[in-house]
């Protein structure tokens, strides 16, 4: 199973192992650096090894924080995404894992934070102990230089001070402060559950970055952490010098008679994050740009179970089947951009969503399109791993409540494909599973799966596509109208000729059926819907490929928002 999971994740493979390998040598080689660097032997006089950990750790806080904007570059992600059309399948649909790599290194973000912070806490804490003692130890003796100018190596020069004065009045203590709050909220507004049910909270602390990054810019200017210069290290070298510091005679008779001098390590956090960060710049204008674009509502259907159906039309709008797109409807909220997956098929002459009641901004925009037709803005389409279907011979299509929206589009352009007797279509067989936990849910497909059903029958393919409905949440009433209809043709929930299953898939006699028969097919599973599910069907995947390359091999997929 392992084996066919770097088959199936290679790059995402790679691309974990590389981002960890240069994590751990961005860390080790600094840290060992300024734990051993001659140039920083005062410093570590003062400090200790809380030097190196305080560094080590903003290496690679640079390093994550120049990461952390790419994998949201959408419009970057989609034009990669086109340009290596040409790639394996493998590699296009390791580009779905955007927000899983996001979310990684977010977490890198936190934890590399509190080391920081931690380090830089003890190194106030013995600038203090230094600065306050006068015992004619080397950090005392360091601590005092400041009296004589410029060449201060310890940034606190009065007996007054205490860490909480220095962490709020200067810009290195301030600006850590305000990143690690902005960090902390971001990281807590992003959970699963807050995303679900307050969206509104998670997309405006997300915008908080905005000062991350300022803060992170501007955290290092002041240069309190100093070394020795290098024409001070030529003069007076640390290790034969070091030791007359704290023996000081009146009358010199050596060649160390010069005090040492330091400088700030110059800032370099802007270095790091310069380039991802015009790229977002770029990203966001074009991002506006795209919605700014006029987009005609030509159709509202208001489906049971407060499903929203919107068909629109915009200039120069070419979708995939299985894209989505970001909607904003300015008249609720200005700033919010919620992503639906389009259920129409690229050979309409319109783009269809389907919206379904679910939390404030959903709920408040099926209220507002019952009474007018507000404007609505558009951003996309982007591709996520349902394009990919047409590639595979065979395809299982899962859809979970409203997760069946890629596969209306998918089920429609093969629709029209058969209209059309599009030679281009590689797939010969379409198992499409969707779980259901009311039927209200399953009326506005309804017409499309019986146009669908009545199409392949005339076109003698009725055996392209094998679907069943599966109810997992049913009462006794719709019990009693099954048991009354059992022996009718068409089925008493959907009107369709295949019968609902009540009940939830046992998806290893589904794989198993499948795999039997299909021998010799490279086969495509494409889910949209929970994360359990996922993880149950990954591992159906794994265990019914077939250990010979020759023989039936199972591809998981799943839809990324």
């Amino acid at each position: 199973a392992m084996g066919n999971w770097l088959v199936n994740h290679w790059f995402s493979a790679a691309v974990l192992v590389a981002w960890l390998g240069i994590n751990i040598f961005l860390f080790t080689y600094y840290f060992l650096f300024f734990d051993r660097d001659p140039r920083y032997f005062y410093t570590r006089a003062i400090l200790g090894s809380a030097l190196a950990w305080a560094r080590a750790s903003a290496k690679c806080l640079n390093f994550n924080s120049m990461l952390i904007l790419l994998p949201v570059c959408r419009n970057l992600l989609s034009f990669l995404r086109g340009t290596c059309s040409c790639c394996r399948r493998t590699l296009r649909k390791q580009l779905d894992h955007n927000l899983t790599f996001h979310r990684l290194v977010a977490y890198a973000l936190a934890l590399l934070t509190a080391v920081h912070t931690i380090a830089h806490l003890f190194n106030l804490e013995r600038y203090n102990h230094s600065q306050q003692a006068d015992d004619g130890s080397l950090p005392s003796v360091l601590s005092k230089m400041h009296l004589q100018g410029i060449k201060w190596l310890n940034p606190i020069h009065s007996n007054q001070t205490t860490v909480e004065y220095v962490a709020f009045t200067t810009i290195p203590g301030l600006t850590g402060v305000i990143i690690t709050l902005v960090l902390i909220l971001m990281v807590t507004s992003s959970t699963e559950f807050i995303r679900r049910n307050y969206f509104e909270v998670f997309w405006y602390t997300h915008h908080l970055f905005i000062i991350y990054f300022a803060g992170l810019v501007i955290h290092g200017i002041a240069g309190l952490v100093r070394g020795q210069t290098e024409d001070s290290m030529e003069e007076v070298h640390p290790y034969r010098c070091a030791r007359y510091l704290t023996q000081k005679e009146d009358a010199c008779w050596h060649d160390c008679c010069k005090d040492p001098e330091f400088g700030s390590i110059p800032a370099e956090s802007w270095k790091w994050v310069l380039a991802p960060v015009l790229l977002y710049i770029f990203e966001r204008i074009l991002r506006i740009w795209r919605a700014r674009q006029e987009v005609v509502v030509t159709k509202v259907v208001m489906h049971p179970a407060r499903v929203l159906e919107l068909q629109m039309q915009k200039r120069g709008f070419r979708m995939e089947v299985g894209q989505y797109i970001f909607v904003n409807c300015p008249a609720i909220s200005l700033l919010e951009w919620h992503p639906f997956t389009l259920t129409s098929a690229p050979e309409e002459d319109f783009f269809s969503i389907h919206i379904r009641a679910a939390g404030d901004w959903t709920e408040r925009l099926i209220d507002t399109f019952q009474q007018q037709k507000p404007r609505i803005e558009v951003d996309g389409p982007f591709g996520t791993a349902s394009e990919d279907v047409f590639q595979y011979e065979v395809a299982m299509l899962v859809g979970a409540g409203i997760g069946v929206t890629p596969f209306a589009s998918i089920l429609k352009s093969i629709w029209y494909k058969f209209q059309q007797a599009d030679q281009t279509l590689k797939t010969k067989k379409i198992y499409f599973y969707w779980l259901c936990r009311d039927t209200g849910a399953f009326a506005w497909f309804n017409d499309l799966l019986a146009s669908l059903e009545q199409k392949m029958a005339e076109s003698g393919k009725a055996d392209f596509l094998t679907y069943r409905l599966f109810l997992t949440g049913w009462n006794t009433s719709i019990a009693n109208n099954v048991a009354l209809h059992f022996d009718t043709a068409m089925d008493t929930v959907t009107g369709l000729r295949h019968k609902t299953i009540f009940g939830r898939p046992m998806w290893n006699t589904e794989f198993a059926a499948v795999a039997a028969a299909h021998p010799r097919s490279v086969v495509g599973v494409f889910l949209c819907g929970p994360g359990a599910l996922a993880k149950s069907l990954q591992k159906c995947c794994h265990q019914h490929s077939s250990l010979d390359p020759r023989k039936v091999q199972f591809y998981f997929n799943k839809e990324n928002f």
